[in-house]
């Protein structure tokens, strides 16, 4: 969905919940719309919003617009967002091979959230609207037969994810300089890689090099992984920046 699409979307749910004192919610969204309609959040003083996945550890969420007087802690992600539990027999399909037998059955891409496949097994996010259209339509993932069961959200236990915890330090705080230091390259490399549009900031492509970075970015490069910048400060003799972050393989 093109950002300027989503926003007016959610301009809407949001006009929809503070009309009807109700909570609305958008379909999942990609990390990349949720930055956007995050920051939109921020400028609208009235809107009271919470991204829900089904999981803390979900990536993809949907938008829930609240009611003032209703805290994201009082939102039951069940009654909006289901899981399925689905099993394989003597088959270790992947998660293209979900994908692609889940929207076989007509079901659209925005309406399913995360997928984890671990060996036969495997955690599939839904709306709550198209659980049972799911769970009664899916009987096989690529060539395996399968077997598909609701599960409570609170029982699902998130797979293990791999963490790279890396210290650097850099003259400033660019793109550049701080994409060479998360992934071993050279700060020639790195500006090379942002030209051709290989990395991204914060989910959108960004060919600047001394585009700002901060604590809390996420920078993206195709073929290397996902990085979180924990923190900067500090500075050395030298006057170098220290920076800490985490890359996610």
């Amino acid at each position: 969905m093109e950002n300027d699409e989503l926003l007016r979307r959610a301009e809407d749910l949001c006009r929809r919940c503070e009309k009807t004192a109700s909570v609305t919610h958008t379909a999942f969204l990609t990390p990349a719309e949720q930055y956007a309609i995050s920051a939109w959040a921020q400028r609208m003083p009235d809107c009271n919003m919470v991204l829900l996945g089904g999981s803390d550890a979900c990536e993809r969420r949907a938008a829930f617009f609240l009611p003032f007087y209703v805290s994201a802690d009082e939102v039951d992600a069940s009654e909006y967002i289901s899981a399925l539990s689905v099993k394989a027999h003597f088959a270790q399909p992947g998660h293209r091979d979900y994908m692609g037998a889940i929207l076989g059955l007509g079901i659209k891409r925005e309406w399913l959230g995360d997928i984890w496949v671990s060996g036969e097994d495997a955690t599939v996010f839904v709306l709550k609207s198209v659980e049972r259209h799911i769970a009664d339509g899916l009987d096989k993932v690529g060539r395996a037969g399968v077997k598909v069961s609701p599960a409570r959200l609170e029982d699902i236990k998130a797979p293990e994810r791999k963490v790279k915890k890396v210290s650097f330090s850099v003259k400033s705080m660019r793109f550049d300089a701080v994409l060479a230091g998360l992934f071993g390259l050279s700060r020639t490399q790195a500006a090379s890689l942002i030209a051709e549009g290989e990395a991204s900031l914060n989910y959108s492509e960004c060919t600047k090099n001394d585009a700002a970075v901060g604590a809390g970015d996420i920078i993206s490069l195709r073929g290397h992984g996902k990085a979180e910048v924990a923190s900067s400060g500090g500075v050395s003799r030298k006057g170098r920046l220290f920076v800490d972050a985490e890359i996610y393989k």
